[in-house]
């Protein structure tokens, strides 16, 4: 062997040995569990629940740290979809007791409470000119309406004509 051969030999070797070496190591561990962390065991102090075989149910939570939640429900409609109607309150971390009712139907969750956002009222009045201009369009839209119900008529007199004088003239000798 020469020495060339060698010493691309031990070259190769000597990449091969780097690449394996900077591959990512896979050693991963997930963090152990602080002995130090403490949860708050929260006490249930009322949990009823009712269900009935027609579908009706009603439910009432209590806990010690002042969540409460109540709902009840009743199939109804075609599709015995169920209504539900309830209400849930908490106490917000600033000491507010947050109450919150709501409505669940075919049309959404609806809930109602002091708290949520409602959006502003209009910020001025509407000026006149701008309700004339409404007017307006409202009785051209309605004198185009009518224009078109009556050119329909139109239209329609004038295929019964025609129907008419065809079937006058069928069967006539020419």
């Amino acid at each position: 062997m020469t020495i060339s051969f060698l010493l691309h030999y031990k070259i190769i070797i000597i990449a091969v040995l780097a690449l394996a070496s900077s591959a990512p190591q896979y050693n991963y561990s997930p963090p152990e569990a602080s002995a130090e962390e403490e949860r708050e065991v929260v006490a249930i102090l009322k949990d009823d629940r009712n269900h009935e075989e027609d579908g009706t149910h009603s439910f009432d939570f209590e806990a010690a740290n002042g969540i409460k939640f109540s709902q009840a429900g009743t199939p109804e409609g075609e599709d015995d979809a169920v209504i539900k109607v309830g209400q849930y309150s908490y106490i917000a971390p600033d000491g507010t007791e947050v109450e919150v009712k709501f409505v669940a139907d075919e049309n959404g969750f609806h809930p109602h409470s002091d708290l949520l956002p409602v959006a502003p009222a209009f910020p001025h009045p509407i000026p006149q000119f701008v309700l004339d201009q409404i007017e307006k369009a409202a009785e051209e839209d309605a004198l185009k309406d009518l224009e078109e119900a009556e050119e329909d008529e139109e239209e329609e007199e004038e295929a019964k004509t025609r129907r008419t004088r065809t079937s006058r003239l069928y069967g006539r000798p020419k």
